[in-house]
């Protein structure tokens, strides 16, 4: 199950569409949705979450706090809806690409994927591409 809440002014368009695409994401995965939570909000949100929870005095466009087991995918994924904004403006992208980008990024650091090498970063940006055009279909 996939739920969606709002800490600012921000709203889906689609949430069920949304919501199908994010699961068709985890089973092409061979993963199984459990359940998720995405919150948006935000960089002030966000910021106090950073901080309070990882000691991170940044922004940041996405945290995620992962509940996953095994392969039953599950966790709360907070955006920063002004932060997305931002980013897609620096990346010359749309906000909704972008958006959508960040929404599939933190199901799939839940899937294992990770970012920190320039070989992980490759391989995750393939995921979330491979991801999209699923969304564009």
């Amino acid at each position: 199950m996939i739920t969606f809440n709002y800490e600012n002014d921000f709203k889906l368009e689609n949430e069920a569409k949304t919501s199908e695409w994010i699961q068709n994401c985890i089973e092409k995965e061979g993963f199984e949705l459990g359940e998720l939570t995405y919150i948006f909000c935000n960089d002030d949100y966000l910021h106090k979450i950073n901080v309070e929870f990882l000691n991170h005095d940044t922004l940041t466009d996405i945290i995620s706090f992962d509940y996953t087991m095994g392969s039953l995918v599950g966790g709360d994924i907070f955006i920063s809806t002004e932060r997305v904004a931002d980013n897609a403006n620096d990346f010359d992208t749309t906000f909704a690409d972008e958006l959508h980008r960040v929404i599939i990024h933190g199901v799939l650091h839940y899937m294992k994927y990770k970012d920190k090498t320039n070989e992980e970063k490759e391989i995750m940006r393939s995921k979330e591409n491979a991801c999209l055009e699923i969304l564009n279909q």
